[in-house]
């Protein structure tokens, strides 16, 4: 998990501070909350998102990320938000069953 974490930014930084994400764009799509996070490689930006959803009354969250690269955070929001999209047309729910 520290690996995914270090990609997030999720981990303490030297500071001992919490590193936060750059919340890019979110919406609403079929009773899923979705959001589009800003991770930048180099000058580009990659895909990357949350999907969360409130499931027998726990609140589940999964992330994502994608090996596309994009020039523009714009772009990175707005296709992050799509596969977010696509992930919940093709998983539904059960995409909160498996471990990870």
């Amino acid at each position: 998990m520290s690996f995914w974490k270090k990609m997030l930014g999720l981990e303490r930084n030297d500071g001992g501070e919490g590193q936060q994400q750059k919340l890019l764009a979110e919406d609403g799509y079929e009773g899923f909350e979705i959001r589009a996070i800003e991770m930048k490689v180099g000058s580009e930006y990659q895909i990357c998102g949350e999907i969360e959803k409130t499931v027998a009354g726990e609140l589940r969250v999964k992330t994502f990320i994608r090996a596309d690269r994009l020039g523009t955070s714009e772009d990175a929001a707005r296709l992050s938000l799509a596969k977010a999209r696509q992930i919940i047309d093709e998983q539904g729910e059960s995409l909160f069953d498996r471990a990870g």
